[in-house]
């Protein structure tokens, strides 16, 4: 049996595997119809108390910084007030819920109760062992809720604790670069990778003359040019933050060994051209280059 060795960027591919399909929820209309079913109706309070629930019925200010890309005064028209209409504990089990429906229509009936997820799910719960609370907030809270029996809702779990806990190391990863939160949207976007700026607009607060302003400030380091792409310099920080992001994210994939790290990333691949397949993202969710 040959053994797979593994690479320098594996873990960072399995990550954005496994990332693609925990994300697809954050776009499906389950998960807006669970939350309406509480009380909660507008798309950015959804947002927020889904992904915050699992640190209890915090304040503006905890999810502003765990979130760290979010104007602070959009967080604060929804935060703390969604805890009014829905206990933390109520979001986690409809959004749970939410995924359940969603990964059954997108993945169909035969693949979340396969043998391949089933073993995708032990993987990636295995290469969630070796992850560290340390510093890491979200990971934290998301690592104390229990794992779900059914094995593609223990995926999708096991998908979101590795999603959290390189994020939050990601965190620190950009205040050591010095860019702020809209900073980072804005230089990610710049490498073709990150929102568009519509979607930036819509989802984060921000405004047309706050991103000019956050342009502005990055061409004055050298970062961006005038016409917003990225300078050499530019590029080379963003690949030392991505760099620095793996060193900190690489525990869980080293754990996992170089054979796991390549069959969970296959395993995921396949759920993802499927659930992509059945329109699981909006077309115009990424900037083009």
């Amino acid at each position: 049996m040959t053994t797979v060795a593994l690479g320098p960027r594996a873990g960072r591919h399995c990550h954005s595997t496994l990332n693609s399909l925990h994300a697809t929820h954050y776009f499906s209309l389950d998960l807006g119809r669970e939350l309406e079913a509480l009380g909660v109706t507008h798309p950015r309070a959804v947002n927020f108390a889904v992904r915050a629930a699992a640190l209890g019925p915090v304040g503006a200010g905890a999810v502003t910084a765990t979130f760290y890309n979010y104007r602070h005064s959009l967080v604060a028209r929804h935060v703390p007030a969604v805890w009014e209409s829905a206990t933390p504990a109520q979001v986690l089990a409809a959004r749970t819920r939410a995924v359940d429906t969603t990964l059954r229509r997108q993945l169909g009936a035969d693949a979340v109760t396969s043998a391949e997820m089933a073993e995708a799910a032990g993987l990636a719960l295995r290469a969630a062992e070796a992850c560290s609370r340390a510093a890491r907030p979200l990971y934290a809270a998301h690592a104390d809720l229990p794992v779900p029996e059914e094995p593609h809702l223990a995926y999708w779990h096991a998908a979101t604790l590795l999603r959290e806990h390189r994020g939050d190391g990601h965190l620190a990863v950009l205040m050591a670069a010095g860019l702020d939160g809209l900073e980072a949207l804005v230089t990610h976007t710049a490498t073709g990778k990150g929102m568009a700026p519509k979607w930036v607009f819509a989802t984060r607060g921000w405004s047309q003359e706050d991103w000019d302003a956050a342009s502005g400030r990055l061409r004055e380091r050298g970062l961006l040019d005038e016409s917003g792409e990225l300078t050499e310099r530019g590029v080379g920080l963003r690949q030392e933050i991505e760099h620095e992001t793996d060193r900190l994210d690489e525990a869980p994939y080293r754990h996992l060994g170089g054979d796991g790290v390549a069959r969970l990333t296959e395993l995921g691949s396949a759920f993802v051209r499927t659930a992509l397949a059945a329109g699981a993202f909006p077309r115009d969710l990424l900037a083009k280059r």
